[in-house]
This record gives structure tokens, C-alpha cells and sequence, in this order.
């Protein structure tokens, strides 16, 4: 994959309801849903119930979180 296609598809669902899963050490997993709020040159933020979580478009390549689009 390439880094700008993940930003122009992250950058077309600004503001949509999306599903993150993070992938962290031993087998620790995080699920965050919330809305894309912003999309910057390296990170986009997304709005949760627990305040604004941002991550890395290389996390996504790297296959450390997975997106889901709601």
C-alpha cells in the first residue's frame, strides 16, 4: 500500500464513523470507535468517549492497527 492512497481514503471518510483496532504488544488489543475529526501530513485524529486518540498512516501499512469504516 501506498502512504498517500491511505491519506486520500482516511481524508475521504473525514467526519464518518470509523472502528480502530490496535495491535500492541504482547497480544494486547485496543478497539477504539469514534469519527475521523482531522488528517494531517503524518497522523489523523479521531474523536472517542474518551477524548481524541491520533495515529500514524505507517502504523496502517505496518499492520499495527486495522480500520474499519462504519
Amino acid at each position: 500500500m501506498n502512504l498517500e492512497i491511505i491519506r486520500q481514503e482516511i481524508k475521504s471518510n473525514l467526519n464518518k464513523s470509523i472502528n480502530v483496532k490496535v495491535f500492541g504488544m504482547r497480544n494486547k488489543t485496543n478497539e477504539y470507535n469514534g469519527y475521523i475529526t482531522a488528517v494531517y501530513p503524518n497522523i489523523f485524529t479521531i474523536l472517542t468517549v474518551d477524548g481524541e486518540k491520533s495515529f500514524a498512516y505507517r502504523d496502517i501499512i505496518t499492520g499495527d492497527i486495522k480500520i474499519n469504516y462504519n
